[in-house]
């Protein structure tokens, strides 16, 4: 049988010729695109396509081929967490967040992982594969149809690291941006890497006010290497170089992400250290009390020390804040929810 393509890995023109070679008019691409695009995923329900038309598709096409496999929601402050359960029978996991200026989702951009960082529960799965652009549109899409309400922000800090799969990466990031898609802003998405020295070069130099965001986690090489197995290839003053030029590129700030962890890199003396690294650039710290994972020796710093923390940089000038902590009872941490279910189901 022969496999179903995914509309959601075509542009706009892609999707056009595929439907003009199958003999449908131009003004059928419109319309298939705002149902898809509000996060209505299934061809039977488009309701102003002729019923012959809607049959064929479902015959032809995919949108994104996930399904909701799990979904916890938080009763603390409403965040939702998704399995997702891809066609192939891959687990992913995304997660909704509330905040005043709208919906934020953080989505994943492979299947595991092999960074290997040893606070994160998805690095001891390793990798299995990178995620297609459609998949990565199809999960905000999914959530989308799941709570029926427009996606404002869009972070790419969930399973997998994203400059591992960096072409796909950039065309979702274009894609999400295309007014025929979700049109979402450049500047209100946000990607994360742990610090793959030449992609951030290369990202700057895409030309597209993306806000880059970094998992330092470490004042210094030493304590880096011990947590980061990246930092044993790029040192930290590369990476900060590297953000430097980012800066001198973008004239965008740069966020530097701390995860503080108990007795590892949060003392005050550590603080003092990453204010002089940082000091003179534009940057912002985000300060993040460690998720538990299970199997991991690494427990979250004590609030008072995390105070401490933070107080010693904003001393030295560096602008920083402790990140809320949203969906603490439904396991929001990246990879936890995933790695619980395949525990469960002996696939790991």
């Amino acid at each position: 049988m022969e496999e179903k393509l995914d509309v959601l890995d075509m542009n706009h023109d892609e999707l056009a010729e595929t439907l003009t070679e199958q003999g449908y008019p131009a003004f059928r691409v419109k319309q298939i695109e705002q149902w898809l695009y509000s996060g209505k995923l299934d061809f039977s329900a488009m309701s102003n396509l002729p019923k012959e038309m809607r049959d064929k598709l479902s015959a032809t096409f995919t949108a994104g081929g996930l399904k909701i496999a799990d979904k916890l929601i938080s009763k603390l402050d409403g965040t939702r967490k998704y399995l997702f359960e891809l066609k192939d029978g891959n687990i992913i996991e995304s997660v909704l967040m509330k905040y005043h200026y709208g919906y934020s989702v953080c989505l994943s951009t492979q299947v595991g992982c092999r960074m290997g960082c040893a606070f994160c529960a998805s690095s001891p799965l390793g990798l299995v594969r990178n995620l297609t652009v459609g998949e990565m549109m199809a999960q905000i899409l999914s959530i989308m149809q799941d709570v029926g309400e427009r996606i404002s922000h869009v972070v790419l800090m969930g399973i997998g690291e994203p400059f591992d799969n960096y072409d796909n990466v950039m065309c979702f990031l274009r894609r999400l941006n295309d007014e025929n898609t979700l049109n979402i802003s450049f500047r209100k998405m946000t990607v994360s890497t742990c610090g793959i020295v030449p992609r951030i070069l290369d990202f700057a130099r895409e030309g597209i006010p993306v806000n880059l965001s970094i998992s330092l986690h470490a004042p210094n090489d030493e304590v880096r290497q011990k947590t980061m197995p990246v930092a044993r290839k790029w040192s930290m003053d590369e990476l900060l170089r590297a953000c430097k030029e980012y800066t001198r590129l973008t004239s965008r700030r740069v966020t530097y992400e701390y995860s503080l962890i108990k007795d590892v890199n949060d003392s005050s003396e550590y603080a003092a250290m990453l204010a002089q690294k940082l000091k003179g650039t534009l940057c912002h710290v985000n300060l993040i009390p460690v998720n538990t994972v299970e199997g991991t020796r690494f427990t979250k710093s004590p609030r008072a020390r995390i105070e401490a923390f933070k107080q010693v940089l904003e001393k030295a000038h560096i602008a920083c804040t402790v990140r809320r902590e949203l969906g603490s009872d439904i396991m929001a941490a990246c990879g936890q929810l995933r790695r619980n279910t395949l525990m469960k189901t002996g696939k790991v």
